[in-house]
């Protein structure tokens, strides 16, 4: 089932566009998904965040058509969909920028935007149409390119995730999945694109981020899932929890006997007897 992406609307913010239930996936005799739930909201950046092996690229790559569920029901606007193929994903609304970016080097940047959905005029591409449409993509995104006919391979890091986040943006998705878009990027560049994926949120997208790093979820992101072991290992609200709380969920610190016994015995009842002996003795003092 395919539909026609439209752009979102403030005004939906908050609603659930894409949810995905029981989701399982098989590779021979390894499960690498068992019976994961995940949905994602309009204007929400939800993170998904786990160790290397939890089976977040699978997840990503179950949403986007590029390896599909074995089981599983997958929800899109509320309504039952099968997502087969990439091309599928991305006429519903689901656009992907995978860590790779694949990006052509030798192209410039309205080479790289519109490369396999050229516009056309007369049986001729239309270069004036893609230069206009590309800066006014990279103005509404506040995007710091220093020209559209510069080559890809002189951009920086930061500036390369920006150009395959916009080309992303061109079939106006509903949801856009991030994986690792900082991932060996400097300071100033990590930055920048989280102003991004902020500005990405503004403008009414669910954003999905997929990310190691902890810093960056906990500066951007609004809801975090985390991932272990192929299975859901909790969900929380950023504001609601610390990093510790995460990382304990991410490693299964939460879920090992030492902690079990350590909480245990945080919340044991002292003995009537010892209550009032205590009190007994603070009488004393007193």
């Amino acid at each position: 089932m395919t539909a026609t992406a439209q752009e979102p609307s403030r005004a939906a913010a908050g609603t659930t566009v894409l949810s995905l239930r029981g989701i399982n996936k098989r590779f021979g005799a390894v499960r690498a998904l068992t019976d994961v739930d995940f949905e994602v909201r309009l204007g929400e950046v939800v993170a998904l965040v786990g160790d290397n092996g939890a089976g977040k690229s699978t997840l990503v790559k179950v949403i986007a058509g590029v390896g599909p569920a074995d089981d599983g029901e997958i929800l899109w606007e509320g309504r039952p969909v099968t997502i087969p193929t990439p091309h599928t994903a991305q006429d519903l609304g689901l656009a992907t920028v995978f860590q790779d970016l694949a990006l052509c080097d030798n192209l410039d940047v309205v080479g790289n935007l519109f490369l396999g959905q050229e516009t056309l005029r007369a049986g001729l591409m239309d270069e004036v149409e893609m230069e206009r449409r590309s800066l006014e993509l990279l103005r509404q995104l506040a995007a710091k390119i220093p020209s559209v006919r510069t080559r890809v391979a002189g951009l920086s890091g930061g500036q390369r995730q920006v150009v395959a986040i916009s080309r992303s943006l061109l079939g106006r998705p509903k949801v856009v999945m991030l994986d690792e878009p900082t991932a060996a990027l400097g300071v100033a560049q990590t930055a920048e694109v989280l102003n991004l994926v902020e500005r990405l949120r503004e403008q009414g997208l669910g954003i999905v981020l997929i990310s190691h790093n902890l810093a960056d979820v906990f500066a951007v992101a609004d809801r975090i899932v985390v991932l272990r072991l192929g299975r859901n290992g909790g969900e929380y609200r950023v504001g609601e929890v610390d990093q510790e709380d995460v990382v304990a969920a991410i490693t299964g610190a939460k879920d090992n006997v030492v902690a079990e016994r350590a909480a245990r015995r945080a919340h044991v009842t002292p003995p009537a007897g010892a209550a009032a002996d205590q009190e007994m003795g603070t009488e004393g003092a007193r």
